[in-house]
């Protein structure tokens, strides 16, 4: 069964090198696309719809702003499970002082180059082996500042309040993104941070192997 994958906003598909899926299950990665002018984040995440196959059954998997488009994806098209890994699903599990922020539009100050550089300083001193560090910063390195500037300001700008019938919310009590205190996850990982999906995977595949244990039989249209 095919399994999408969304990763974070200055992420690829490198952000998911140490998750793996149970036997039976195809691992496709949707790519970020350039957004058109002024576009929501409701109407990007259905343009990046066009590249799954809603005809049959089907699963995403989204990390950080990966898993707040999975949810709008995922509201529109059913997928079995969406898993959704240090996110949110919906603008009540997001701080208040992010809502002040769009409202006083203090993230304008800030250009896509200076998250760029925040984040990849921030990653020095946090705890990833040497080798996902190095691919973060590349990762970050790589990210178009014009991008993340939109991203954060989609995000901010989200107004979905619905919780998809088939969500399953990963989150660490340590991320510093989208702080614990605020969410209300089904699984939860102890000290974990916003990069779990790289840090902790060993949990999260064991978590994964337990959520598509209910799929394993699903037949797909075709097969």
């Amino acid at each position: 069964m095919k399994t999408y994958f969304l990763s974070g906003i200055a992420a690829d598909e490198r952000m998911f090198r140490h998750i793996q899926l149970p036997i039976g299950f195809e691992r496709l990665h949707l790519k970020w696309e350039n957004p058109l002018a002024n576009e929501s984040l409701q109407n990007y995440a259905y343009r990046l719809a066009d590249k799954i196959n809603t005809e049959e059954p089907f699963l995403l998997i989204g990390t950080s702003l990966g898993g707040i488009v999975a949810t709008e994806i995922a509201l529109r098209f059913k997928p079995l499970a969406l898993v959704i890994i240090g996110s949110v699903p919906s603008i009540s599990q997001l701080p208040e002082y992010y809502r002040i922020a769009e409202r006083l539009k203090f993230h304008k100050i800030l250009t896509g180059s200076v998250y760029k550089f925040t984040a990849k300083v921030k990653h020095y001193f946090t705890r990833e082996d040497a080798e996902d560090k190095r691919i973060i910063i590349q990762m970050i390195s790589e990210t178009d500042p014009a991008f993340i500037s939109w991203g954060v300001d989609a995000v901010l700008k989200w107004r979905n309040t619905q919780i998809p019938e088939s969500l399953c919310h990963i989150h660490g009590t340590r991320d510093e993104v989208f702080p614990f205190k605020f969410t209300s996850p089904t699984h939860i990982i102890p000290k974990g941070d916003h990069v779990i999906v790289m840090s902790r995977a060993n949990e999260i595949n064991n978590i994964i192997a337990e959520i598509f244990s209910g799929f394993q039989n699903v037949s797909v249209a075709g097969s």
